[in-house]
């Protein structure tokens, strides 16, 4: 009989890294068959157990586990969609430690699943209000890796005028990317203590200026941010 949620929530509690590794290939092959996974959500606390599992392996000392983790969360997104939103607060908080990891492909996997947060789960606004905590991170790689995340943001392509309101106060759409609020953090992070975190903080105000226009300029100045700069 093929291998169903019970074998996965069990097996997904292993520690030993090979078989982390064989079941993570086996959950994926199980994601991308909707037919053999109709149990997936039959059982909602499983369901929550495998999830939490799977924040685990995200934050790993493994790399190529932590990796593993991310692509099977990433096929669960693609499968619950819009149900995935409950999970949010449970998974954010790792993937924003994982954009601070040594290796180049952890942080833009790490990155990639946040997008597809934005995209399939949950509105970008909901996403930002809980990723900006990432502004303050101790690892700086992590803080560099929440300002370029907002830059991957405001460059997604689903993130149209037609569907997003990039502005400072314009409410048109029911769940408006409000810049306004994260460009405050952006503000700090200009004199954060690291230069490749100012450099992304710099960027992001760029990417903001591009989308919002001279009112960016305004706000800088009351926020007390010299012309010259």
């Amino acid at each position: 009989e093929p291998a169903g949620m019970d074998y996965f929530c069990e097996q997904v509690q292993q520690k030993d890294v090979g078989r982390r590794m064989q079941v993570g290939q086996e959950l994926l092959e199980y994601l991308g068959d909707p037919a053999r996974s109709s149990d997936l959500e039959q059982d909602q606390q499983r369901l929550d157990k495998v999830i939490d599992e799977l924040t685990a392996w995200v934050n790993s000392s493994n790399f190529k586990v932590a990796l593993l983790g991310l692509d099977v969360l990433g096929a669960l997104v693609d499968r619950l969609s819009g149900r995935f939103k409950p999970y949010i607060g449970t998974v954010l908080l790792p993937l924003i430690d994982r954009m601070g990891d040594a290796k180049d492909q952890v942080r833009e996997q790490a990155q990639n699943l946040i997008l597809k947060l934005m995209c399939e789960a949950a509105p970008p606004m909901y996403i930002w209000e809980r990723l900006a905590v990432g502004f303050k991170h101790k690892n700086y790689r992590s803080r560099e890796g929440v300002c370029l995340c907002l830059v991957a943001t405001l460059n997604i392509q689903k993130f149209t005028s037609a569907k997003i309101i990039f502005c400072f106060f314009l409410k048109k759409y029911a769940q408006p990317l409000i810049l306004s609020k994260l460009v405050p953090h952006l503000c700090i992070a200009f004199g954060d203590s690291n230069s490749q975190v100012r450099d992304a903080a710099i960027l992001a105000i760029v990417e903001v200026y591009r989308h919002v226009g001279e009112k960016v300029r305004i706000d800088l100045t009351k926020r007390g941010i010299p012309p010259g700069r």
